[in-house]
């Protein structure tokens, strides 16, 4: 059984390379739509959905956790 401390480290990890993988994604795409951000605003409003994400991660995976545990 994965400990919630873990569980924390491993979605922590996997959002803040998803984080520097769509921070290089934006920076790239935009401009081929036009949109061009100063990079201090892509870098809050990456840090925001970063948050989201990390807590969306954890509740999932805690809640994964506990399914596998009731059915055992």
């Amino acid at each position: 059984m994965q400990s919630k401390k873990f569980s924390f480290i491993e979605s922590l990890t996997n959002v803040l390379i998803g984080y520097l993988v769509a921070l290089a994604s934006q920076l790239l795409i935009f401009p081929f739509f036009g949109i061009h951000i100063p990079l201090q605003d892509n870098l809050l409003i990456g840090f925001w959905f970063t948050v989201i994400s990390i807590v969306r991660s954890y509740v999932l995976r805690r809640w994964f956790t506990k399914r596998t545990e009731q059915d055992d």
